[in-house]
């Protein structure tokens, strides 16, 4: 980190205890509007948390080449889906953005070169779970993409660039699946007890390496066969 980044996270964000970082796997668009155990859990998280300054999230349904956050004030509520009910299209989540933790962010990830991106706004992937941690939409949140030239580990070096933002009060987000091919869904089994044997193998792998710690073969899932 550069002496200007300093400068910049000194003026923009005070000290803070550490803040965690969280990966929340969204699921379907409809536990936006819907009750269930996954959108409890994602309040329960929401209530024990310490409260941000603000929020930075790297949702799975942006990609970009190369590199972008977004730097708007006002964040648009993309409803980047289709075939779901009315109600879904009508959510709106008007946190307001962050050009100054976009910035902050830009610098962070140098050399790496960042676009600050005026078009973008909030996909399903961050505001359908970050409604529920916060629901009005009262914290800053800033969005920033995957480049789809970059590999994991890439990816991986990009996300230490970013841990002292965690000191100034930023939660990082990330959000996905582990696992995410609809064209495989089993409409016929949708329950939570049900999973493609190859699903359920994949799942428990990757969550043994996550809580052994295990980041090198994290980096590299297809090693993994």
């Amino acid at each position: 980190m550069h002496l200007k980044d300093l400068a910049r996270l000194a003026e923009g964000f005070s000290p803070t205890p550490r803040m965690p970082v969280l990966f929340l796997g969204h699921g379907s668009p409809m536990n936006a509007i819907e009750e269930n155990t996954f959108v409890q859990g994602f309040r329960k998280i929401g209530s024990e948390l310490p409260r941000p300054n603000a929020i930075l999230c790297i949702s799975a349904h942006w990609e970009t080449r190369g590199t972008r956050v977004t730097a708007m004030a006002m964040p648009r509520t993309i409803h980047d889906f289709g075939g779901f009910p009315q109600a879904l299209f009508e959510v709106q989540y008007p946190a307001p953005g962050s050009p100054e933790l976009a910035t902050t962010t830009q610098d962070l990830l140098a050399p790496t070169p960042v676009e600050l991106d005026e078009s973008w706004g909030l996909d399903h992937g961050a505001w359908s779970v970050i409604k529920h941690l916060y629901p009005d939409a009262d914290v800053p949140v800033v969005q920033l993409s995957l480049d789809r030239g970059l590999s994991a580990r890439q990816h991986y070096e990009l996300g230490r660039q970013l841990a002292p933002l965690r000191d100034r009060g930023v939660l990082i987000v990330g959000s996905g699946n582990l696992v995410h091919n609809l064209g495989m869904v089993a409409w016929d089994h949708l329950n939570d007890a049900y999973a493609y044997d190859w699903a359920a193998e994949a799942r428990t792998r990757m969550n043994a390496l996550i809580m052994a710690g295990d980041h090198a073969r994290l980096q590299d899932p297809h090693a993994l066969g």
